[in-house]
């Protein structure tokens, strides 16, 4: 009986990340500018999905990194709400190629799949991706040449590991990721801001190694912990079923998030 209940709260978990129709919903009553676009590196393309702030001068870019359940439309949501906000905001589909026809996450099937194929996807290949992400925003004519990265779960993990494959990106932004090896923690030049949740002992179990390692290389590590969330609260907390501590959770980080932004 606890395996089956065990099995059932896993396809709860799955499903409340892929059923996202509040958040298409919202995205579809958005007056800014958002487009797809395709980039190129090698002999891989690359769909992204890209976002305008309503801004008179030029703005900072977000380069966003998707969950393990790939680009969703609660991903593209978090691009147009960084829009709203008054930064660039563009999400790579990590997933593009790897569905029936080239496809990417609207094609894979469903988010078993999307978890599997994500968790073979060479890191050469995530970074390069990312490389022609942050380059792309950076020519736009309506960027100021900032360049932050921030990602949520799988992607809070690579924004980390990113940190030490780019040094010239302005900030990383982790949600509830775990850090790199101690070894590579040296070669990160960039600001690292933590959003933590206080229900989510796989995560803050490495917590402490992760701040010892950024301390021993000098390098800024600001970590916040939430009370009373859960893993994944930026999502579950815009969901309308979402609990109150993950909401207020979400609010809290939010405020933050553009805090940090405001000073870069």
């Amino acid at each position: 009986m606890r395996i089956l209940l065990a099995v059932a709260a896993l396809a709860l978990s799955a499903g409340t990340a892929t059923a996202q129709d509040w958040a298409k919903a919202r995205l579809e009553q958005s007056p800014r500018h958002l487009e797809w676009v395709t980039l190129k590196h090698g002999d891989r393309q690359v769909r992204c999905f890209l976002g305008f702030p309503e801004a008179k001068g030029k703005a900072t870019a977000v380069v966003l990194i998707h969950e393990i359940f790939g680009l969703t439309d609660w991903v593209r949501g978090m691009v147009d709400q960084f829009a709203a906000a008054g930064y660039i905001a563009i999400a790579p589909d990590f997933l593009s190629g790897t569905g029936p026809n080239g496809g990417g996450t609207e094609s894979v099937g469903g988010p078993d799949s999307a978890r599997a194929k994500i968790q073979g996807l060479p890191q050469a290949q995530i970074d390069a991706d990312l490389d022609a992400a942050v380059a792309h925003v950076r020519r736009l004519d309506a960027c100021s040449g900032k360049v932050v990265v921030g990602g949520f779960c799988w992607g809070g993990a690579k924004t980390f590991l990113y940190a030490t494959h780019n040094p010239a990106i302005a900030a990383g932004l982790v949600f509830y990721g775990s850090g790199p090896d101690a070894a590579a923690v040296p070669r990160i030049k960039a600001p690292i801001y933590g959003f933590y949740a206080e229900n989510d002992a796989r995560i803050n179990a490495g917590l402490p190694a992760t701040e010892q390692a950024m301390k021993a290389a000098q390098r800024v590590f600001e970590p916040v912990t939430y009370a009373g969330a859960g893993h994944g609260f930026m999502r579950a907390g815009e969901d309308p079923a979402g609990s109150d501590a993950n909401k207020r959770a979400r609010a809290e980080a939010w405020t933050r998030l553009q805090a940090i932004l405001g000073r870069l």
